[in-house]
């Protein structure tokens, strides 16, 4: 579940106020505030499955029309979008649940994605939300193999639960295989990380085993082609663009850790840059001349902090008035830009990259400032390189 962020696009014609298209897709509805959007890649997919399906409808069902073969293909079409759709919204519930914000939920081609905003923390919340989309997917094959038993078999209908029941356990089952970007590849991760106590050692585990899923499929699909399968062709489609999204998935995977992984020797204490308070009243030229090298804590009267200087802010406050109240250049402290220096430094590198700010106030487990960190300078430390 990676994330990406984009700008939404406009609305078509004829939808009035009501927002239709987020992010280059379709806005179906939200969920506990999660916008769910269907890519246009969805609709190649499904055309692809409609077309390779078709014939294989005529075989198992003998002296079906063409019209019916179309129209039974184009619903398993549809039902697997379904069942893709409900094991990600389970994925999607448990990470809220959690308290881990989700951008969005987005289908596509012959897949999905819960886009968390940020990594889980802890293996136990990896695993669980993991493991979430699977159980979903299991229990409505489950529901609908036991609804084939009060159906009349060989025909239409019969056709269509079986198709219901085969699409849940097809996706439950194939995400449960042990390889990145895959919920089994999450759930090999979570375990290696449990024990290890690294969250690298895990990544790196699964993305391994998200190249054997990548080639099993493959193998897969010729053997199929090699024994002259009835469902050869709908399965060399499927499993090459599978195979492809997978290994993708999981290099892309391997990328992003090495991002957040924190280098060894790198202290946060080295980063934070020394903090100052001074009057919310100050003259802003004073406070800038005093915000060299360091942060500034803008303090009033009352006790309470007005906010960080913003020395761009300031820069300009300065150029006009300078003897303006510095708290005029101050940026909010919220809570999302207060940092407690205990903290793990993967977290806190995680917690930068979530919050829209350029400076964050350190504390300590007094709640006393230590310091200010830039996101600069983490960023520069990330990338081996010495802050300015």
């Amino acid at each position: 579940m990676s994330a990406t962020s984009e700008r939404p696009q406009g609305r078509p014609r004829g939808i009035g106020r009501r927002e239709s298209v987020v992010d280059g897709g379709l806005l179906l509805f939200r969920v506990g505030g999660v916008p769910v959007v269907l890519a246009p890649s969805w609709w190649i997919g499904s055309l692809a499955v409609v077309v390779l399906y078709a014939p294989l409808v005529a075989r198992l069902l003998p002296g079906a029309g063409a019209g019916t073969s179309w129209a039974l293909a184009a619903a398993f079409a549809v039902l697997l979008g379904l069942s893709v759709l409900a094991h990600e919204l389970g994925h999607c519930v448990v990470a809220l649940r959690l308290g881990i914000p989700v951008r969005r939920l987005r289908l596509f081609l012959l897949g999905g994605l819960s886009e968390v905003a940020r990594a889980p923390r802890k293996p136990g919340q990896e695993g669980m939300i993991a493991v979430a989309g699977p159980v979903v997917s299991l229990l409505l094959g489950g529901l609908c193999w036991l609804l084939l038993l009060a159906v009349p078999p060989d025909g239409a209908t019969w056709l269509l639960v079986a198709q219901c029941a085969v699409a849940n356990f097809a996706v439950g089952l194939f995400n449960l295989l042990p390889g990145l970007p895959l919920d089994g590849g999450r759930l090999l991760r979570a375990g290696v990380w449990s024990l290890t106590g690294t969250r690298t050692t895990g990544t790196r585990a699964a993305v391994f085993g998200g190249g054997l899923v990548a080639v099993g499929l493959l193998v897969w699909a010729l053997w199929g082609l090699a024994s002259g399968s009835d469902d050869r062709w709908l399965r060399l489609g499927v499993c090459v663009v599978t195979a492809w999204f997978v290994a993708m998935g999981a290099s892309g995977e391997l990328a992003a850790e090495g991002r957040r992984s924190w280098p060894d020797g790198l202290n946060v204490a080295d980063l934070v840059r020394p903090v100052l308070q001074l009057p919310a009243e100050s003259p802003v030229s004073d406070a800038l001349a005093a915000s060299a090298g360091r942060g500034v804590v803008l303090v009033r009267a009352d006790g309470v902090a007005a906010g960080l200087l913003d020395r761009a802010a300031a820069e300009q406050l300065a150029a006009r008035s300078p003897h303006s109240p510095a708290e005029l250049a101050a940026e909010p402290i919220r809570a999302e830009t207060v940092l407690l220096s205990s903290d793990p430094g993967e977290e806190i590198a995680d917690r930068v990259r979530e919050a829209a700010a350029w400076q964050f106030l350190v504390v300590d487990e007094e709640g006393r400032p230590a310091g200010v960190l830039r996101r600069e300078d983490l960023r520069a430390a990330m990338s081996g390189r010495r802050p300015a």
